[in-house]
């Protein structure tokens, strides 16, 4: 089957937490983004994996892209991996794209060598342009872990727009590279309306904010707020500097790019 034309995509939030929170439902981070009939995921973070399988047929996803090794950005890859080891005769396999050390840390984590290769095909995440499917994506170094990306997405060619995910990020000014005027911006907002504490690698809403007064995306989504930080302060936070739309996501959310 070749895939329908695509020029636009869908983003489904799976979940939009952080490693940890006390909001009702809140899931780690996970984003399922919709081509025409091709699919991707965006992290999967604890506890998304039923929101994914209510979505779509989790086998039929084109890959999974894994921005950094944090736990709340992958560990929800177990479930899926049992999934397709066991739900299937013969099993059924997927590809991912992450940091060159996640086959070695979920095979550790079960003590068993093979864990990983038994269901997922790891293509080491680097810097760069890598298409899958109808979707091009840009990956960039930004300062979180030692090899953490942001990614940039588009179809039908790179000229439309695009959506851009931070991942987690410890420096606004890291995203620009990826940001083109028109593109929805997807970023984590940690600290609220900040300030970010010392040596914490994480954003908030003013450095956000000058970011998006500078690059001009179309609207910006913020995501994985720290627990004790107030939504609607940290939306007037990034609206002091970025007058164009800004919101929360969370899970069960659904927008068009």
């Amino acid at each position: 089957m070749t895939d329908e034309p695509a020029t636009t995509m869908e983003l489904h939030v799976l979940g939009a937490g952080p490693a940890y929170s006390d909001r009702p439902g809140a899931l780690g981070s996970g984003y399922l983004v919709r081509a025409g009939r091709s699919a991707i995921a965006l992290d999967l973070g604890q506890g998304v994996f039923p929101s994914l399988a209510g979505q779509l047929e989790p086998s039929t996803l084109r890959a999974i892209v894994i921005s950094h090794l944090h736990p709340d950005h992958w560990i929800d890859l177990i479930p899926l991996r049992h999934y397709l080891r066991y739900e299937f005769q013969p099993p059924r396999r997927l590809e991912v794209h992450a940091p060159g050390p996640l086959a070695a840390r979920l095979d550790a984590l079960h003590d068993e060598a093979g864990f990983t290769a038994a269901a997922f095909d790891v293509v080491e995440l680097r810097a760069g342009i890598v298409d899958i499917g109808p979707f091009r994506i840009e990956a960039a170094r930004v300062t979180h872990t030692a090899d953490s990306h942001a990614l940039r997405l588009t179809v039908g060619g790179d000229g439309g727009p695009g959506l851009v995910y931070s991942g987690d990020c410890g420096r606004a000014s890291d995203l620009a590279p990826l940001i083109r005027p028109g593109d929805t911006l997807l970023t984590e907002v940690s600290f609220g309306p900040g300030p970010v504490p010392v040596d914490e690698l994480h954003l908030d809403g003013p450095s956000i904010g000058e970011l998006a007064r500078v690059s001009r995306p179309a609207r910006i989504l913020l995501t994985h707020l720290q627990m004790g930080y107030d939504p609607d302060l940290t939306i007037a936070s990034v609206r002091a500097a970025f007058d164009g739309p800004v919101s929360f996501i969370w899970p069960g959310d659904r927008t068009r790019i």
